[in-house]
C-alpha cells in the first residue's frame, strides 16, 4: 500500500484527504456556519438587551454620569447599526455631505461653525472625550464691587497690550507702544498708549510684589565688569542725579567693549538710569537654553524705532545726551525684533523659560545707575504712559491727535490725520486721573486731564468729538465721522474717563467733567436699545445714520458692551443697564429675543 504524500506549501494549496466514513467537508462547513449564525444572533440579542437595560434600567447618580452613559450607549448602537452617507441640500443653494443614523441626520460641525458662526472643540476630561459647543468666544467679567477710579480699570489687568500683533514695538525713547493698526510704518496711538498704561496700573494692584535684583548702583551693589584696555570704569558722584553713578569709556574698536558675564533666568524686566554720548550703546545678550542660539539686543543713540540684522535687534533711545529712565521688557524687545522681518510670527515665539541673560555690554562713553532686573515694573510703565500724555498734549485743543488717516466704512467721510477720538480722550483722562492720585497730587497730571475735556465741547464737524442724535442726545464720538457713527464701546469708555476725573479731582475743580458725564448718561439711557439687534448687539448706529444694514458687533465687542454696562450698574443703580446686560449675556448662549 502506498503511503500518503506529505503536505507541503501553504495551507490553501494542500490537498485534503478523508475516508468515505466521514461526512463531506462541505456539510461540516454548513453545520459550522449555522452554529456561527446562531451564536452571532444570540450575541446581538444579548448586547441589545444589555444596552437597553443600561439606558433604562439603571438610575444615574448625577446628570454627568447619565450623559456619559448615554454617549457610550449611542456609540455602541452606532457601531451596531452603522451610518448612512447622505446629501444635505442647504437652502437650495449647495450640497454638503451628511450622515444619517435612524431618523437622525448629522451635519459636519465645520459647516455649522461657518454657517451659524458658532464655536466648538474636542476636549478630554478624566479620560473621557467630549465636544464643547459655544455660541461666543468672549468672556463676561462680573464686577466684584463698586467701580473705584483709584483702583483697577475694568478688567484691564488681563490686557497685555505690548504683545499684540498690531504693536510694532515699545518705543525706547518714550516707553510706550508704537501702533501699526492703520499705518504699517508705526505711529503713536493715544488709545493704545492709554490701554498700555491702564493695564500696567491694574496689574500693579492685582499681582504680587515683583522680584528685584540690583546689578549695579555704584554704591552698595558693584558688578564685576570686565574692562579691556584702554577702557575705564569709575564710580563718581553726579550732582544732576544726587548720587554716585558708574561712568564708563571704551576703546574705539568693537571688541573693546566693557562686559558683565552672568547666568540670569526668569526675570527679564530691565530698568536703569542711563546717559549715552555720540555713537554709544548698551547691549544685552540672550541665549536660548535649549538650542544655545544667541540674540543681541542693542540700545543705541539713535531716533530709529527698531531695526534688525540677523540676530541683532536695535532699539533707538534717542540722541539727547541727558539722563533718562529706561524700563524694558527684554523678551518683548526680542520678540518684536524677530517678528520685524518675518510675517510668520509663530516661528519666533520663544517662551521666557527657554531664555537666559548671559552678558551685558557697554560701548562708547556714558554712565549708568540703578541697573536692575526684575519680574515686573508695572508702575514705572504706567508712568511712562502718563508722562507721554503730559508731553504730547496739544496746548490749544487739549487733545491727543491720531496722526493717520482713518476710513471707517463706505458712506462715511474719511477722517484725515490729526483727528481726535472721545475714546482716546477718555482713556487718557483715566490714566492721568490715576497718576494724579498715585503720585500724591502731582498737578501736572490733573491739569492735563482737565485740559483733555476741551474736545468734548466742540462739535465733531469742527474738529471735536461731540455729536447729536435726533437733535436731542449728546454723544461723544470714538470716530468723529460725517455723518455721525455713534460707536457704543468708545462712548462708554469716554464716560468712564469723565467719571474718573470728577471723582478723583479736588472738589470744585472738575464740575465740567461731571456735567459732561451726566449729559452722557442721559444719552446712553435714551439710546441704548438702538444697539439691541435681538440676538447680538450693534457696534454702531450706521443703520440709522446711513440707512444701511446694521454693523453687528463681533463677540469680543459684544462682551465689552456687557462688561461696560455691568460696571456702570455699580456706579448708578439703573435697571436698564443691568437688565439689558443680562439679556445680552443670554445672546452669548444662543438666546434670541422673542418673535411675534
Amino acid at each position: 500500500m502506498n503511503s500518503l504524500p506529505k503536505p507541503c506549501g501553504s495551507v490553501a494549496s494542500q490537498k485534503i484527504y478523508h475516508s468515505t466514513k466521514d461526512p463531506p467537508l462541505f456539510f461540516i462547513m454548513m453545520r459550522l456556519n449555522v452554529k456561527v449564525a446562531l451564536l452571532f444572533l444570540t450575541t446581538i440579542c444579548f448586547c441589545t438587551i444589555l444596552i437597553l437595560w443600561s439606558v433604562c434600567g439603571k438610575e444615574p447618580k448625577n446628570p454627568q454620569e447619565w450623559h456619559r452613559n448615554k454617549l457610550n450607549n449611542l456609540n455602541r448602537l452606532s457601531e451596531l447599526q452603522g451610518a448612512e452617507e447622505i446629501d444635505c441640500d442647504i437652502n437650495g443653494e449647495y450640497i454638503i455631505g451628511c450622515r444619517k443614523e435612524g431618523d437622525e441626520v448629522y451635519l459636519p460641525f465645520s459647516f455649522l461653525h461657518k454657517y451659524f458662526e458658532v464655536y466648538g472643540k474636542l476636549a478630554t476630561y478624566d479620560g473621557l472625550e467630549r465636544f464643547e459647543w459655544s455660541h461666543s468666544y468672549s468672556k463676561v467679567y462680573h464686577p466684584k464691587g463698586k467701580y473705584d477710579p483709584r483702583g483697577v480699570f475694568m478688567y484691564f489687568e488681563n490686557y497685555n497690550v505690548e504683545v499684540r500683533d498690531r504693536v510694532k514695538c515699545v518705543s525706547a525713547t518714550e516707553g510706550v507702544p508704537i501702533s501699526t493698526q492703520w499705518e504699517s510704518q508705526g505711529y503713536y496711538y493715544p488709545t493704545q498708549i492709554a490701554q498700555f498704561g491702564l493695564s500696567h496700573y491694574s496689574k500693579n494692584l492685582t499681582e504680587p510684589e515683583p522680584r528685584r535684583k540690583i546689578i549695579e548702583d555704584a554704591e552698595k551693589d558693584l558688578a564685576k565688569w570686565i574692562i579691556p584696555y584702554p577702557g575705564i570704569v569709575e564710580r563718581v558722584y553726579d550732582k544732576s542725579v544726587g548720587s554716585k553713578v558708574m561712568r564708563f569709556k571704551t576703546g574705539e574698536f568693537y571688541l573693546d567693549a566693557i562686559k558683565l558675564k552672568m547666568e540670569h533666568v526668569l526675570d527679564f524686566i530691565m530698568s536703569l538710569n542711563i546717559i549715552l554720548s555720540g555713537n554709544s550703546s548698551f547691549s544685552i545678550v540672550l541665549q536660548n537654553r535649549e538650542t544655545r542660539e544667541l540674540y543681541n539686543l542693542h540700545y543705541i543713540t539713535s531716533d530709529i524705532l527698531i531695526t534688525v540684522q540677523d540676530n541683532n535687534v536695535y532699539h533707538g533711545i534717542g540722541t539727547n545726551q541727558e539722563w533718562k529712565k529706561l524700563t524694558r521688557d527684554l523678551i518683548i524687545d526680542l520678540q518684536k525684533g524677530l517678528n520685524y522681518l518675518d510675517k510668520d510670527k509663530s516661528k519666533h515665539r520663544i517662551p521666557r523659560s527657554k531664555l537666559k541673560i548671559i552678558t551685558m555690554t557697554l560701548r562708547g562713553y556714558g554712565a549708568i545707575d540703578n541697573l536692575t532686573l526684575s519680574s515686573s515694573e508695572h508702575i514705572q510703565q504706567f508712568y511712562d504712559a502718563a508722562e507721554w500724555f503730559v508731553r504730547h498734549q496739544d496746548s490749544e485743543t487739549g487733545g491727543w491727535s491720531i496722526p493717520v488717516k482713518r476710513r471707517l466704512a463706505s458712506g462715511f467721510h474719511d477722517l484725515q490725520a490729526g483727528w481726535y477720538s472721545a475714546m482716546g480722550q477718555g482713556h487718557a483722562i483715566s490714566v492721568l486721573s490715576r497718576a494724579y492720585h498715585h503720585s500724591g497730587g502731582d498737578v501736572r497730571y490733573l491739569q492735563a486731564a482737565l485740559a483733555g475735556l476741551k474736545p468734548f465741547q466742540v462739535p465733531s464737524h469742527k474738529g471735536g468729538v461731540l455729536a447729536t442724535f435726533l437733535n436731542k442726545y449728546h454723544w461723544y464720538e470714538e470716530y468723529p465721522t460725517k455723518p455721525a457713527s455713534f460707536v457704543l464701546n468708545g462712548f462708554i469708555y469716554s464716560l468712564l474717563g469723565l467719571y474718573d476725573l470728577m471723582t478723583i479731582a479736588p472738589p470744585g475743580q472738575a464740575n465740567e467733567a461731571e456735567f459732561l458725564f451726566r449729559e452722557g448718561m442721559i444719552s446712553l439711557k435714551g439710546m441704548l436699545l438702538f444697539f439691541d439687534m435681538g440676538s447680538v448687539t450693534s457696534y454702531d448706529l450706521r443703520h440709522v445714520s446711513l440707512g444701511v444694514a446694521p454693523n453687528l458687533a463681533r463677540w469680543d465687542y459684544h462682551a465689552t458692551h456687557i462688561n461696560q454696562l455691568l460696571l456702570l450698574s455699580t456706579i448708578e443703580n439703573e435697571p436698564l443697564f443691568s437688565q439689558t446686560a443680562e439679556r445680552w449675556i443670554g445672546y452669548m448662549g444662543g438666546k434670541r429675543a422673542a418673535h411675534n
